[in-house]
């Protein structure tokens, strides 16, 4: 079968576009998340993430999340902190709180650029089934598959559900989580 090189060409460009499409960061919050930006740049744009940005914020934790890195954040929802009892985020934010708030935020930051991809074969290369991390906090997190799904434990064996994964950022890389993991 005879192809024309201009239907052959147009034909590679579409195939190309879709494949460079998919690859593409996916939306978070509405809003579209750039592998260009720092965590912190593109924290700012999601509707789902104000919350963790004024925690972030209070606990001056912004020029951390934009230097080098390279992070991995699991970057809980604003639901996520709703769910917490009432009162918990507001007492939080006060600054005689800022110690505690800085332990609650690097309890979901990993030193590392760790895809979703990396937390499956550690998992799956353990005795136990668990990706085994160290947060920046000092804090210990554990990964597990489930089917299709990654969730993460903090240590009191709370689970967060990866909601999206692999979000790349210019110094890491952000899973969105729909649970706020806390250190004992």
């Amino acid at each position: 079968m005879f192809i024309p090189r201009k239907t052959a060409a147009l034909l590679l460009s579409i195939v190309l576009g879709a494949s460079a499409a998919v690859a593409a960061n996916p939306d978070v919050g509405g809003a579209p998340m750039f592998a260009t930006k720092n965590i912190v740049e593109n924290a700012v744009n999601s509707a789902d993430h104000t919350t963790l940005v004024a925690a972030v914020k209070a606990a001056g934790l912004v020029d951390a999340l934009m230097s080098d890195g390279p992070f991995t954040v699991f970057a809980p929802v604003n639901d996520a902190f709703a769910a917490l009892p009432a009162g918990t985020v507001e007492t939080l934010l006060e600054p005689a709180n800022k110690g505690q708030l800085t332990k609650i935020l690097t309890a979901h930051v990993v030193a590392g650029d760790l895809s979703i991809q990396d937390l499956k074969a550690q998992a799956a290369s353990s005795s136990d089934g668990f990706a085994h991390l160290e947060t920046l906090s000092g804090d210990a997190l554990s990964a597990q598959v489930r089917g299709n799904t990654v969730f993460v434990f903090d240590e009191s064996g709370n689970a967060a559900k990866i909601t999206i994964a692999d979000v790349d950022q210019s110094n890491g890389v952000i899973h969105v989580v729909n649970k706020v993991l806390l250190p004992k």
